[in-house]
């Protein structure tokens, strides 16, 4: 991951970090650390008579490493990034998570971050029971007590979600529509995602462009963004509804009824629209070979997903930590309390109306609306004007 974060800010010119590959460290400079807290086993790719799940491909996993490491780093430059790494894939409720979770507990209990991006996501109805959920959440609430923010990616499916077992060809449609935790959970800030339908050349301003991606922006035309099919979002069947969203929502608003309403926010997520990162997978990822229907070659790909939305909403809250000279902790109410404002919402959101996640046929979806919506949550943030806000609010909470 050095090596890449490397070729990534070379290629964009993005400042350089101590702890990248090959570069000096100086005063002032942010940090790239790694913490492995169960080894780093090698990236080596499944030998072709291998009789394992087939949910461990390492070459996955990488890439969402380079992912979020690169484009949080794109959107906060000078934020020290910490990248924590467990061994054991998680496998949609199965297995994984409790390392996971371990993991952040350690990182808050010796105060190693104050923002942690979750680029990984079960739906709720893949667990065992609720309460081999809420085994899980101990972390969560550690971090609301010390000031410790914790985003989520709502989930790449939709309201179609599944469950899965720990076999190559497991899993099953969950016949109903569902949300994935930890996005869902009241302690985490769940992240959706929209098409970004603006000119990629206009850099002095937002400009609405539905030419350059017609399939998916054409059909929306004069809306810079339109919520993305796949975003994840709907309402949970395990956690109720918080107070920060038992209140006033901005006008227009789909209503969140007893149960918890899942995204809060959302930024640019489809593949159609997405982000170029930067892999490589030594030592088998060098010769171009292929695992299955995975990238695992080394090289450039262009990356979508509530994956690519939750590094970068976790970039920028660190840059909201830098103007409130420490760590803001749960977001939420404050994130809600900004929807409230009429006034401050208009200019602190951009407020996705179009689109919806209707991603499975057999699984209704919901439509994105004004206000907060099951597909893009509150909107996509105007980021020079919510970043003050979001800090202020906290502070009137």
């Amino acid at each position: 991951m050095a090596h890449d974060l490397h070729v990534f800010d070379q290629a964009f010119g993005v400042a350089a970090m101590c702890g990248e590959e090959g570069v000096p460290c100086q005063a002032g400079m942010p940090k790239f650390d790694e913490l492995h807290l169960q080894g780093a086993p090698a990236t080596v790719a499944p030998p072709p008579t291998s009789k394992g799940t087939g949910q461990e491909d390492k070459s996955a996993w990488a890439l969402e490493v380079a992912l979020d490491v690169e484009t949080a780093h794109a959107m906060a430059p000078g934020a020290n990034i910490l990248l924590v790494t467990t061994p054991t894939a998680e496998t949609l409720g199965v297995q994984g998570f409790p390392q996971m979770m371990a993991a952040e507990q350690y990182v808050i209990n010796h105060h190693m971050a104050t923002v942690i991006s979750q680029s990984f996501a079960s739906a709720e109805g893949a667990f065992g029971s609720s309460q081999s959920l809420e085994s899980l959440r101990y972390a969560f609430k550690s971090a609301a007590q010390n000031g410790v923010t914790v985003l989520g990616s709502s989930g790449d499916n939709g309201t179609a979600d599944s469950t899965k077992t720990p076999v190559k060809s497991g899993g099953t449609l969950i016949p109903y529509p569902s949300v994935e935790w930890p996005a869902s959970d009241p302690l985490v800030t769940g992240v959706g995602g929209t098409y970004l339908c603006t000119d990629p050349g206009a850099t002095g301003a937002r400009v609405t462009d539905s030419a350059d991606k017609p399939a998916v922006c054409g059909t929306d035309t004069g809306q810079s963004e339109v919520g993305w099919t796949f975003s994840g979002g709907g309402y949970s069947r395990i956690f109720d509804r918080p107070d920060y969203q038992a209140g006033a929502l901005p006008d227009g608003s789909t209503a969140i009824g007893a149960e918890r309403g899942v995204p809060d926010v959302s930024l640019q997520a489809a593949p159609s629209t997405g982000a170029l990162v930067y892999v490589s997978l030594p030592p088998d990822g060098n010769s171009g070979l292929k695992c299955g229907s995975s990238p695992c070659s080394t090289g450039w790909y262009d990356i979508g997903g509530t994956s690519l939305s939750c590094p970068q909403w976790a970039g920028l809250v660190s840059i909201a930590d830098q103007i409130n000279g420490g760590g803001l902790g749960l977001i939420n109410p404050a994130l809600y309390r900004i929807g409230a404002n009429p006034a401050q919402y208009a200019v602190d959101f951009n407020d996705t109306t179009s689109g919806n996640n209707t991603a499975d046929p057999t699984v209704p979806g919901y439509p994105a609306t004004k206000g907060w919506d099951p597909v893009t949550g509150l909107g996509t943030p105007n980021a020079a004007k919510l970043l003050p806000d979001l800090v202020s609010a906290a502070h009137r909470g």
